[in-house]
């Protein structure tokens, strides 16, 4: 409900002037080319209608759903093809005499539990992640159009660092209670020697020892974490992507060929990722010994671990989360290629902008 809400705002609100769609039922249809003509030219008046070879129209219910589609997919393979390494870093992050580096942490995991031990924690990170792609992707669509709707074009072009920071916190603050119940297990199988070998084993375990207050303990940390990795994500890679085409490319976007932009879209996103596990890894750190200990709270855990160790495991998380995010943003563009989808071009200041400044420039 809160989410058709938030769709419903973001199609139809009265500030979406440049793209808002009105549906007059009675109204016949223009029988001549001289009366479409004059109806086109109308201020408040547009047809709702996809731009030639797209397969929806940008801003639409149909857009937000398959950008939700695309986040589902990029997230949830992605993360569930790192298992390995996560499991690794978690393992690092909570028992770091054990584990006392990322190659060291891989062979004891092989030692004790074999090849298929690599895998633990599978189902629930791609369940998980699946659910917050749907969110965040979705989502950050949703709010970026509803937002700068809200705050008009100049504006929307003015302060759109501004503009990505507030519309990708929105949404991750959905998308991480969508992720904490799979996440709690994840860690939970991952961290916790004979607790839970699959998703199966540990739901009825954590259910009966802990109640429903076993998949969300871990909620605040987790907007510890993701709020802030989300944010420097979307933000960085927007204007990343801005600056690439127009200081690196050597040709204009729309000269590239798709193959072109999407490498384009990879090198932004890797160098975001970078940033954002920096970012976010001490509440990773949090997260990790939080879910293992029962009882604990965020503060007790961050005390305990004391500065130096919550920042354990940061290598592997770089390496990690760089990865994931430049092959999440590759995934997610290469869906909107496959699906047709509207791919606006990195935003351009507006001509009434650009007449603005040109005044003030002539009146100096």
């Amino acid at each position: 409900m809160l989410f058709s809400t938030l769709l419903e705002a973001a199609q139809n609100s009265p500030f979406k002037s440049p793209l808002r769609t009105v549906y007059c039922e009675a109204a016949p249809s223009p029988a001549t080319s001289e009366e479409r003509s004059v109806l086109v030219q109308q201020p408040h008046i547009q047809a709702a209608a996809a731009a030639s070879g797209d397969s929806c129209e940008f801003g639409s219910l149909h857009y937000f759903a398959l950008c939700g589609l695309g986040g589902i997919i990029s997230c949830g393979t992605t993360h569930t093809m790192v298992v390995p390494l996560d499991l690794v870093k978690c393992r690092l992050q909570v028992d770091p005499a054990k584990y006392k580096s990322v190659f060291n942490g891989f062979r004891v995991t092989l030692a004790e539990d074999g090849v298929t031990g690599l895998s633990k924690g599978w189902a629930p990170t791609f369940i998980g992640y699946s659910m917050q792609g749907l969110c965040k992707f979705g989502l950050y669509e949703v709010f970026k159009v509803m937002y700068s709707n809200m705050i008009g074009e100049e504006n929307a072009y003015l302060w759109r660092t501004s503009l990505y920071l507030a519309a990708s916190a929105s949404a991750e603050f959905f998308a991480d209670i969508a992720l904490s119940p799979m996440e709690a297990a994840k860690v939970k199988i991952q961290t916790t020697p004979g607790f839970a070998n699959t998703l199966r084993e540990a739901l009825p375990k954590m259910t009966q020892q802990e109640g429903i207050t076993a998949f969300y303990k871990g909620l605040v940390p987790l907007w510890m974490r993701q709020i802030p990795y989300t944010m420097m994500k979307f933000a960085c890679f927007e204007r990343t992507l801005e600056l690439l085409y127009k200081y690196v490319v050597p040709k204009p976007r729309a000269d590239c060929t798709k193959s072109e932009q999407l490498v384009v879209t990879f090198a932004a996103g890797y160098i975001a990722g970078v940033f954002c596990a920096i970012v976010s890894h001490p509440a990773d750190t949090v997260v990790s010994k939080l879910n293992q200990e029962k009882g604990a709270s965020a503060l007790d855990v961050a005390k305990r671990l004391g500065w130096s160790g919550l920042w354990g495991g940061l290598m592997p998380r770089i390496v990690m989360i760089g990865t994931l995010t430049a092959a999440q943003w590759f995934i997610y563009d290469a869906v909107k290629v496959w699906l047709r989808m509207p791919r606006p071009p990195p935003p351009e200041m507006p001509e009434s902008l650009k007449k603005k400044l040109g005044l003030q420039t002539g009146g100096n």
